[in-house]
């Protein structure tokens, strides 16, 4: 449960690098570059170490269905909430597909 805990709270983290600044589109560019990097240095801190831990549980494909799993739902969350953005049908059904190959990567065959 931990890398999962870990990889939540980078994923977070990363949303607000990656596309807090939409909400700014006014500040200059090298300003939101810095912040942002700023932003990602403790994303960094919580995903390295959810992929070591996470790698004694999990294979490395595994982990990383998570993490995209994971930020699809951060996503999803930060982009109604925050950009206030809806997410329409085919933003969902795309999603879904990527939530349907979570079962192929975990599933034992």
């Amino acid at each position: 449960m931990k890398p999962i805990i870990y990889l939540t709270v980078s994923n977070v983290f990363m949303t607000f690098a990656w596309y807090g600044h939409l909400r700014y589109k006014s500040a200059v560019l090298w300003k939101v570059i810095l912040i942002s990097w700023l932003i990602a240095l403790p994303e960094y801190c919580f995903q390295v170490p959810a992929n070591r831990i996470g790698h004694y549980q999990f294979s490395a494909p595994q982990l990383k269905m998570a993490q995209e799993v994971i930020t699809l739902v951060v996503f999803c969350v930060f982009s109604i909430f925050y950009l206030k953005e809806g997410l329409k049908w085919n933003y969902l059904v795309g999603f879904g597909l990527i939530l349907a190959a979570v079962f192929f990567v975990f599933k034992e065959w």
